[in-house]
Formats: structure tokens, C-alpha cells, sequence
């Protein structure tokens, strides 16, 4: 795994994208701290979404949809 500055990346990021499409992965730091990293991608992962792919999957109660949360369940979706 390769490590450049920001600078280094911004300038050289063709020659980068290169490497990283040969299968190597780079890392981008700031002030000696990794920031960032450039991985290549997995091309049998489709890169988005398709509409309607979990028809038929989810069920949801369309009476209920529109109510409030429980006590207990809205905490957690806040945090709390």
C-alpha cells in the first residue's frame, strides 16, 4: 500500500488511478495522517442501485406507516 500527500495525489492523481485499477491500493494523508483511500472497485458489485430489487421482500403496514413510534423505539432512533 502506497501512501501520498494531498499535494502529490492531486498532481499525480492519472498516474494514481492507474495504479489503483491495476489492483494496488493508495492511501491519502494530510499532515502525516492518513485521510483517505483510493481501492480499486469490484466490478461484480453493481455500482447502482436498481430500482425494485426488494419488491416483494419488505412489508410494511399501510394503516400504520404514518404513526408515531413507540417510546422506546423512538429513543433509540434519537439517540437517546
Amino acid at each position: 500500500m502506497t501512501i501520498v500527500n494531498v499535494h502529490d495525489a492531486k498532481t499525480h492523481l492519472s498516474r494514481l488511478l492507474a495504479r489503483v485499477a491495476a489492483g494496488e491500493e493508495v492511501v491519502i494523508g494530510k499532515s502525516g495522517k492518513p485521510v483517505a483511500k483510493l481501492v480499486p472497485i469490484d466490478p461484480e458489485r453493481p455500482s447502482q442501485r436498481q430500482p425494485g430489487m426488494f419488491k416483494g421482500r419488505i412489508r410494511f403496514d399501510d394503516a400504520s406507516f404514518f404513526e408515531p413510534l413507540p417510546g422506546d423505539e423512538l429513543k433509540l432512533w434519537e439517540g437517546r
